[in-house]
């Protein structure tokens, strides 16, 4: 089982990122994904999450209007959009994967995003 998160990077207030996550060793179609982060000396937070035939969105307050969560069953990959990006959304993001049945969850390894001017 993998979940390998790309696009993060450096971008300065009012950019844009797109991130990318591509699952690979479990029916992606039987998962819902979901995006959280983590900020330096905070707990981690849930930022987006999408059901598996994109029918439900949910996106934590801070990110709503600004970051729209997608996927792609055919590429096996979920993505987040980050647009007017704040300096408080510096964190690394982790993509996460949660069965609809059972309960199992993947985790990628995490993306840095860092926002600064």
């Amino acid at each position: 089982v993998q979940l390998v998160e790309s696009g993060g990077g450096l971008a300065q207030p009012g950019e844009s990122l797109k991130l990318s996550c591509t699952a690979s060793g479990f029916p992606f179609t039987g998962y819902v994904m979901k995006w959280h982060r983590q900020s330096p000396g905070k707990e981690r937070e849930h930022v987006a999450t999408i059901g598996i035939y994109s029918q439900t969105t949910i996106y934590a307050g801070s990110v709503q209007g600004r970051f729209t969560i997608s996927r792609d069953n055919a590429k096996n990959t979920a993505y987040l959009q980050m647009d007017k990006l704040k300096p408080e959304d510096t964190a690394v993001y982790y993509c996460n994967a949660m069965s609809r049945v059972g309960s199992y969850s993947y985790w990628g390894q995490g993306i840095k995003v860092t926002v600064s001017s």
